[in-house]
């Protein structure tokens, strides 16, 4: 499982002009089954998505082609978590 962050940049006034093809990258990542929740992180930071289902090196290739990566409209980090304890609601976590 993956924790990917989205901090906005110096650049980011440029976001407004990038929104449809960010919003389309995002659509991309829930189709293809990598994505589980997308969100903003508070306030005004940036965005936060958790993924599974992938390894890093395809994630990573999959976050380049963010037109806000690709314009430095934010850094983007990748966290990966190894879950230790799961509540049974997150079972599908473990597979």
């Amino acid at each position: 499982m993956f924790v990917v962050t989205l901090t906005f940049s110096d650049n980011r006034d440029r976001a407004a002009e990038l929104m449809a093809g960010h919003r389309d990258w995002i659509q991309r990542g829930f189709d293809q089954g990598l994505f589980l929740m997308v969100g903003s992180l508070q306030p005004n930071r940036g965005g936060a998505i958790i993924a599974h289902g992938t390894d890093r090196d395809a994630l990573e290739a999959f976050v380049g082609e963010d037109p806000f990566v690709v314009e430095r409209v934010v850094s983007a980090d990748i966290l990966e978590i190894t879950p230790a304890r799961l509540d049974e609601r997150m079972a599908f976590l473990a597979a």
